[in-house]
């Protein structure tokens, strides 16, 4: 049987853009990301869909609720996003990237001190989260993560585009993942407010794959944290226990370690949100069609 929690995403207006383009140039350490949402005119056939780009802070707001479908740590688990119309709504593509004033939406997958290894399926209809798999079985880390993990919405790592400041890795064709720091063990589906203070570029068999260090505006210690240094001073030794944890869950799998680039160390706050931002235009292309989807799911 279903079930179903309620969440709220945002709270903000959005401007409707008479602009062509979904999204104009904008400085790769620019704090201020477009967002747009699809929505598809009641005219229209089941067939056909209808494109508009947004400027906002935030797409539309607010309450989704979290549907479940089947039973947790079975092949056939999911769960789904709804919004207050009843329809299914994807939390890759139709969640907002950014709340506003350098804070992000988080989804979060793989709550702290657990090891079911939760994803969106990108691949699948609505992005549902679901348990992945391996040659049929499902997928656990060797033992549990520390941190909160997750993702950003509406952010892609296009993996036709090499990094040449991280050894010319590509990327790994999925959304931007959060370790999110915080004190709380979250849920799985729940959508925090999050900023970003530092980013990893971890290199998983030749594959770019970032990881945003962030902290949940509602942890007590979030306002004494605003960037790496922070995070040295306030939660001392996470940054390498969380390098250190990515780089070596493989290991007990018979695999070699991940490698990390940019000197195998964190960057700081504003290079997370060049991160940020250069993801958000790959995802924007690829929503509009500029790029070919392949197998993702732009539903």
């Amino acid at each position: 049987m279903a079930t179903a929690r309620v969440l709220t995403a945002a709270n903000t207006s959005c401007l409707l853009s008479k602009a062509t383009s979904f999204l104009p140039k904008q400085s790769p350490y620019s704090t201020t990301s477009l967002c747009f949402t699809r929505r598809r005119a009641a005219s229209l056939s089941s067939s056909s869909r209808s494109w508009r780009s947004f400027i906002c802070t935030a797409i539309y707001n607010p309450e989704v609720q979290i549907k479940e479908e089947g039973q947790p740590e079975t092949l056939d688990y999911r769960l789904f996003f709804v919004d207050r119309s009843g329809q299914k709504v994807s939390p890759w593509h139709d969640i907002p990237l950014q709340v506003g004033d350098g804070v992000f939406n988080f989804v979060v997958e793989i709550p702290k001190e657990s090891s079911a290894k939760m994803e969106v399926a990108t691949d699948e209809p609505h992005t549902p989260i679901k348990q992945d798999t391996k040659k049929g079985k499902l997928r656990y880390y060797p033992y549990n993560i520390n941190w909160n993990y997750g993702l950003l919405p509406q952010t892609w790592e296009d993996p036709s585009l090499a990094n040449d400041e991280v050894e010319g890795a590509f990327g790994d064709n999925d959304p931007v993942d959060v370790v999110e720091i915080g004190d709380s063990r979250r849920k799985i589906g729940e959508i925090l407010k999050v900023k970003p203070l530092a980013a990893l570029a971890m290199i998983d068999e030749g594959e770019l794959d970032w990881k945003i260090v962030a902290i949940s505006l509602d942890d007590p210690r979030a306002s004494l944290v605003n960037d790496i240094d922070d995070v040295e001073k306030h939660f001392p030794g996470t940054l390498t226990a969380i390098r250190d944890w990515f780089r070596d869950y493989k290991i007990p799998d018979g695999k070699p370690a991940n490698k990390f680039g940019l000197g195998n160390k964190a960057a700081n706050k504003d290079y997370a949100l060049k991160v940020i931002s250069e993801t958000n235009e790959s995802w924007a292309k690829l929503v509009k069609r500029s790029i070919p989807a392949g197998e993702l799911s732009l539903a």
